[in-house]
């Protein structure tokens, strides 16, 4: 449903304010096109891809091309591409869809992902009709495929240091590109490179250069701890000639392009890390119910029981907040021009804190997943006879790239910080009223309320104590919080257990509104348990925190007020955990979206 601007629900806004179960899109909303768009990416995988998983690891850069053709055949790289430019004009739930269901094999998926998102994003939303006219229809069938050129030696998380740059030739129809890039993934086959460089050595700008540019040279493929079936080269740029009319975007605004591209592409990859959670469940479980140790299969004992349903817990939770976020992205872009590009890039910014969140959270939550996999496979784990071995290694690289996980803690407490001082979300006014409310008398704890009403309050506390963190910080540091990291990282924490809370709590209270609550019971399950764990959590992030903010009588009050908004009765996580993985067990697969 299409909002009208002031109404629309403001990035970073679910730490002030109580949502509702209607206001959240979750899998369980997917319409009809949603699902047959998941079966198509899902039978593309199974059917050309994963059968060529051995070639694909061995680097057979000619058969990833032939993939990513056939994969255009059946519409998996025009899914974002307007339809006047020979695309599907699909919205941002089915480009998560799709970027989960690749997953199956990563290093398909990130070569998927360099050309579909960040190697043509820029171009949808940053470029002219001509320039739309002429690449937008053959990256969408395939006929040219793309990269992203941004990261150099000396500049990787701080790509605004990059030293590359860009001079007007003396013809006046010319850029003379000169410096280097690396870690690009595609390099080996793309035809095109969406490259930054600094314009006179000082405007950070955006081109599209061709692989056949005279100066540009390609070096060679990179040796990797995973992902190894993706090309990832180095590029020399030495008075490369690119055409004036390929500038994307406008001179000096380059950084609108990279940081605005980047938003989405996390939000990508935590769609594909959630698929990536969900392989890994699903070979883990079929293997501990098939291993068997002292006379039993070994997912009948408590501690592997344990595993399995955490690895479930944290898939479904991010997965929950995956889609919200798109839902969210879908809701702004509606009935915006798709040549307003401006008003879509400021739709997608808008944002860029539960774009940051979803990338942190599932770059480590597919780690977590990937880790107990190998964990319950045991020895055999370790081997490369078995595809957990190559799960492990593949995602390790989730929280590198898309800008490491340090920097995107950094940049969810920067923005939120930043958004408050501009008036733009109304964070001062709400750390005050929590300051106020820590000072009035508490309610009593109702041991008689219902279970996801008990809860719905242990979110808000949760965002109070968040609050009065990042309001305790911010007073003693004011404008040099950036530098004290630690505690700006443990804010983030917070707010991203806030987000991750508060998404699965809504999705279960829609489930139930709807469905009824017998038949969600595991997802009743799975969304107290993870928001009980989260309390504790959280509790220890802000008592760290508030022990390097205060001192003496000012840190005794605030310890009191800490202990009275993270006070609740805890529930029997063990028995939920087993109830969770007898689900799991019994139905051999990762069920829980259907």
């Amino acid at each position: 449903m299409t909002r009208p601007e002031d109404e629309r629900i403001k990035g970073g806004s679910f730490l002030i304010r109580e949502a509702s179960p209607d206001e959240v899109f979750t899998p369980e909303d997917f319409t009809d096109e949603h699902r047959m768009i998941a079966r198509t990416a899902e039978e593309f995988m199974e059917r050309e891809v994963v059968p060529q998983a051995e070639r694909i690891e061995h680097q057979d850069l000619e058969l990833m091309v032939e993939l990513l053709r056939r994969a255009a055949e059946v519409g998996l790289l025009a899914a974002e591409i307007p339809e006047r430019y020979g695309g599907l004009g699909l919205d941002k739930v089915s480009a998560m869809i799709i970027s989960e269901k690749l997953a199956a094999n990563s290093s398909f998926a990130v070569s998927h992902g360099g050309h579909t998102g960040i190697g043509t994003a820029p171009i949808v939303l940053f470029g002219t009709v001509e320039q739309k006219r002429k690449y937008l229809p053959k990256l969408a069938s395939g006929e040219w495929l793309s990269a992203y050129a941004l990261t150099e030696p000396e500049a990787g998380s701080d790509a605004l240091a990059g030293k590359t740059r860009a001079d007007l030739a003396p013809d006046g129809r010319h850029y003379l590109l000169n410096g280097s890039k690396m870690w690009i993934t595609n390099a080996g086959f793309a035809h095109i490179f969406i490259t930054f460089a600094k314009v006179n050595g000082e405007h950070f700008s955006c081109f599209i250069v061709h692989r056949d540019t005279p100066g540009l040279t390609i070096g060679p493929e990179e040796k990797k701890m995973g992902i190894k079936g993706s090309s990832t080269r180095a590029l020399l740029f030495e008075n490369a000639r690119v055409p004036a009319e390929n500038l994307l975007g406008e001179i000096g605004k380059g950084h609108k392009i990279a940081f605005n591209v980047l938003n989405l592409g996390r939000l990508r990859l935590g769609a594909s890390c959630v698929g990536g959670c969900k392989i890994g469940l699903t070979a883990a479980l079929q293997y501990a119910k098939q291993r068997r140790q002292f006379g039993r299969p070994i997912c009948e004992f408590g501690l592997i029981k344990h595993k399995l349903s955490e690895m479930a817990i944290r898939t479904w939770v991010a997965e929950s907040a995956v889609y919200r976020t798109a839902g969210l992205i879908d809701a702004a872009l509606s009935g915006l021009d798709e040549d307003d590009q401006p008003a879509r890039m400021q739709a997608v910014e808008e944002y860029a804190i539960e774009c940051a969140i979803n990338k942190v959270v599932g770059s480590e939550f597919a780690d977590y997943v990937a880790d107990e996999a190998v964990q319950i496979f045991g020895g055999n784990g370790y081997s490369a006879e078995y595809p957990v071995e190559r799960y492990y290694r593949d995602a390790r690289i989730n929280r590198i790239f898309e800008g490491t996980n340090e920097i995107n803690r950094l940049l969810i407490t920067g923005m939120l910080l930043r958004r408050a001082l501009s008036g733009h979300l109304p964070l001062l006014p709400a750390i005050q009223r929590t300051m106020q409310d820590v000072l009035a008398p508490s309610a009593p704890e109702l041991d008689s309320e219902s279970p996801l009403e008990r809860e719905r309050r242990l979110v808000t506390q949760a965002k109070k104590i968040a609050l009065l963190v990042a309001g305790a910080a911010a007073q003693k540091y004011r404008e040099r919080l950036t530098e004290e990291q630690e505690i700006v990282g443990a804010i983030s924490d917070m707010v991203i257990e806030v987000f991750l809370m508060e998404s699965a709590l809504l999705r279960v209270l829609k489930l139930r509104a709807r469905r009824g609550p017998e038949s969600c019971a595991v997802q009743q399950d799975i969304a107290r348990t993870y928001i009980h764990d989260a309390m504790g959590r959280i509790e220890l992030l802000a008592r760290q925190a508030v022990s390097a903010l205060a001192e003496g009588d000012e840190l005794r009050l605030q310890l009191a007020a800490l202990r009275r908004l993270s006070k609740f009765t805890p529930m029997n996580t063990i028995a939920a955990r087993r109830r969770i993985a007898d689900a799991l067990i019994q139905a051999g697969r990762y069920m829980l979206s259907e």
